[in-house]
């Protein structure tokens, strides 16, 4: 078991649970991220966060070719 494979089933269930009770993912969605950003904090700096982010956002269009990757 990876750590992915734990984090994809409680996301799943939580967007479940929220799409059941009328909430929409985006709200579960938004809270989770404040979550994931709390527990960092606790570990890590603030820059160190917001460069993953930044990462994060700047490489999350699945229609984008990296330079690393073969035609």
């Amino acid at each position: 078991m990876y750590a992915s494979d734990v984090a994809q089933r409680h996301f799943a269930a939580a967007v479940d649970e929220a799409e059941t009770a009328g909430l929409g993912h985006e709200a579960v969605c938004r809270a989770l991220l404040s979550l994931v950003i709390s527990k960092y904090l606790e570990t890590r700096s603030v820059a160190d966060i917001q460069a993953e982010l930044r990462f994060i956002a700047e490489n999350c269009d699945p229609d984008t070719d990296f330079m690393f990757m073969r035609p």
